[in-house]
């Protein structure tokens, strides 16, 4: 059993690392960067052989794959309350998901600086799959929702 996960983890990384879709859609939502503007949207690439890429209009952040120590992974749920209080009770009811990959790691200083993002849970997975091959850290994943790839 424990042979057929790793080759199936084998193909995951080798899909992950060989297809040029290795990215997605993010949107800067914090973190210690001071380059990148809050709510900057952008493109979160692990193609690269060394780095980690955050490419946005006007800034490109590239962190060292050597140097990431924290890959954070999970859901926030938030009620439309203004959606409610405007439109209809009803989206009291409806809950929005969003997503949010958090990136640690130390500068060139040997500080520890972070970076969060806001993702499509639709575009993670390959980002997920690449991080922990080439940094060798876990992500460690908030909720069981997240874990499952955010469908629950």
């Amino acid at each position: 059993m424990r042979r057929i996960v790793l080759v199936l983890n084998c193909f995951l990384v080798a899909s992950a690392l060989a297809g040029a879709d290795a990215g997605g859609h993010a949107d800067y939502v914090g973190g210690t960067e001071p380059a990148i503007r809050v709510n900057a949207a952008g493109t979160l690439s692990a193609i690269d052989n060394v780095f980690f890429v955050f490419s946005g209009r006007g800034v490109s952040v590239r962190v060292p794959y050597e140097r990431i120590n924290l890959i954070e992974y999970g859901q926030r749920v938030s009620n439309r309350m203004v959606e409610a209080i405007l439109i209809s009770p009803l989206f009291l009811m409806a809950k929005k998901r969003e997503h949010f990959l958090t990136i640690g790691f130390e500068d060139n200083d040997g500080r520890q600086q972070a970076l969060v993002f806001k993702v499509n849970k639709d575009d993670i997975r390959t980002i997920l799959v690449s991080l922990e091959a080439r940094t060798g850290q876990r992500v460690q994943y908030q909720d069981d929702a997240a874990r499952r790839g955010g469908k629950g």
